[in-house]
């Protein structure tokens, strides 16, 4: 049961930010520029990012759908994307990903944690300032984002199914598209 009284029908991040719209703008254009903006990442590396750092924190909401998003974003291996939350060190991506997913992790526990030879290692590997810079951004937005949802207590189904098409949605048409919609029909409503 929500901390405060949310929309229904909304899940997630979805409810809270439908019920604050002015704040979900923001929040939405940050993610859409972070996980679908140009990048010489691909959405499906950046939202495995977003993934796991979620994994970390436990916030089983955006660990699934953005994990849903990944899998859509990469042909629809679900099973990629588990590997990555067991243990990416042995799953089937780059070796630059695996030293970003490592960065991303140490500023999951706090960006103080992240290290010149951390930086140094996937630099070596061929990551740029700008995909470390992304990364380091987008595992701090997602610690925000996760908080968010949980410390809201937002209601989070365990409905694979529903996930699923949710990810193919997003990854086809992006954030701001999909989240305009529901921010409309919330508002409308109020």
């Amino acid at each position: 049961m929500p901390h405060i009284e949310l929309p229904d029908g909304l899940f997630g991040i979805r409810s809270a930010m439908a019920f604050r719209p002015e704040t979900a703008k923001p929040l939405n254009e940050l993610v859409e520029v972070l996980l679908r903006g140009p990048s010489s990442l691909t959405p499906g590396e950046r939202e495995l990012i977003a993934t796991y750092v979620s994994y970390l924190n436990d916030c089983y909401y955006c660990q699934t759908i953005h994990g849903a998003i990944a899998a859509a974003s990469l042909n629809d291996d679900e099973e990629l994307v588990k590997r990555v939350k067991a243990d990416f060190q042995h799953a089937d991506i780059s070796d630059k990903l695996k030293a970003l997913l490592l960065i991303a992790s140490k500023v999951q526990k706090g960006g103080k944690h992240v290290t010149a030879e951390d930086v140094e290692q996937a630099r070596s590997l061929g990551a740029t300032d700008v995909e470390i810079h992304d990364t380091v951004l987008i595992a701090a937005a997602f610690c925000m984002y996760n908080r968010y949802v949980d410390g809201l207590a937002t209601v989070q189904p365990h409905d694979d199914e529903m996930y699923r098409a949710r990810g193919k949605r997003v990854a086809r048409e992006g954030y701001v598209t999909v989240s305009t919609e529901y921010l409309a029909a919330a508002t409308a409503g109020r």
